[in-house]
């Protein structure tokens, strides 16, 4: 296929994928359950951590992360004492266990009391490198002591794709206007954004000769980001779901 042929087939693709029914097997149903902009954002950020495996395994640990926090995430996160975080004690989602989300909710604490809310944080200095702003993000988020692990959250300075923080970051910017991603950060613009790389999306890049490299690392990233960005420069990420769904739903 030409270029032209390809954006062409991406774009149906894309245009056939992106709609409300998207939500009804995807994580991003847990944000959508909330109209604050902080609930979006909380509950988006932990539900974004939890991502991998089956996506149903995903809704199901999010939605009792969210009981657990009497369905109100930002006045939980704000408010919380030591005794509230007992409630996560027997919580865990593969190797994300009790101790690792205790430590988020004090971190994102940190962030709304110190930082101003997840927007500034990762908004900050974002116009030379989004993926930079990632990393910068991740430092703030673990600048409190007693983490048990940093591996939850992806560094592309350390080459990792990032998918998950993405991810996230295309649910809080990319518009509504299509009922999918929540399209509530005004700071940073679609443009900016990269595509969450996971297997799907990798393999069926590399069949579409999209990718080159093997591994999906932060060059990998860049390499989609070039490509996607050469068919739509001001909102390259919608062919995240062009390349999900022709990978997951169909078996491309």
């Amino acid at each position: 296929m030409t270029l032209l042929e390809l954006k062409e087939f991406l774009d149906e693709k894309s245009n056939l994928y992106e709609n409300p029914n998207f939500i009804n097997d995807d994580p991003i149903q847990i944000p959508h359950l909330f109209r604050q902009k902080e609930d979006i954002e909380i509950s988006g950020f932990i539900t974004s951590v939890l991502t991998w495996g089956k996506r149903s395994t995903t809704i199901s640990k999010s939605k009792e992360i969210i009981k657990l926090m009497d369905y109100s995430p930002y006045d939980f996160v704000k408010n919380h004492s030591v005794k509230d975080l007992e409630s996560f004690n027997h919580f865990v989602h593969r190797t994300f266990n009790s101790q690792d989300l205790k430590y988020y909710i004090k971190s994102l604490k940190n962030i709304y009391l110190n930082y101003h809310g997840l927007e500034k944080v990762f908004s900050k200095n974002h116009k030379k490198n989004l993926q930079l702003s990632i990393s910068s993000f991740r430092d703030i988020f673990f600048e409190l002591p007693n983490f048990r692990t940093k591996k939850h959250i992806g560094n592309p300075k350390n080459k990792s794709a990032a998918k998950k923080v993405n991810m996230f970051l295309r649910w809080m910017v990319r518009s509504n206007e299509r009922g999918v991603d929540l399209g509530i950060w005004k700071s940073i613009s679609p443009s900016e954004l990269s595509c969450p790389l996971d297997v799907h999306t990798g393999n069926t890049a590399r069949k579409l000769g999209l990718l080159k490299r093997k591994q999906n690392d932060s060059l990998t990233v860049n390499e989609l980001d070039k490509k996607l960005r050469d068919m739509d420069k001001e909102d390259p990420v919608k062919y995240d779901f062009a390349l999900f769904g022709l990978g997951v739903n169909e078996k491309f």
